[in-house]
C-alpha cells in the first residue's frame, strides 16, 4: 500500500532547512552552545521522521563544526 506523503512536503535545500533552525535556536537559546545543541537536536529528529522506512540510528555527533 503506497500512502501519499506530498501532504507532508515542504520544497526547501538542506541549506535552507539548517539555516532556518539555526535562526530559531538562536533566537530561543542563552547562549551559542545550548544553541547549536538544540540545533542538532531539532535536525536530527527532522531527518530521522524525513525518512520513515529507514532506521536512523541516534548517534551523538562529536566534533561538529560551527558556523556562527
Amino acid at each position: 500500500m503506497k500512502t501519499n506523503r506530498s501532504d507532508n512536503r515542504i520544497n526547501t535545500t538542506l541549506g535552507e532547512l539548517i539555516a532556518t533552525v539555526s535562526e530559531f535556536a538562536f533566537d530561543y537559546s542563552g547562549d551559542t552552545k545550548e544553541a547549536y545543541d538544540l540545533a542538532r537536536l531539532v535536525l536530527i529528529e527532522l531527518l530521522k521522521r524525513a525518512s520513515p522506512g529507514s532506521e536512523i540510528i541516534d548517534r551523538h555527533l562529536p566534533g561538529t563544526a560551527r558556523l556562527h
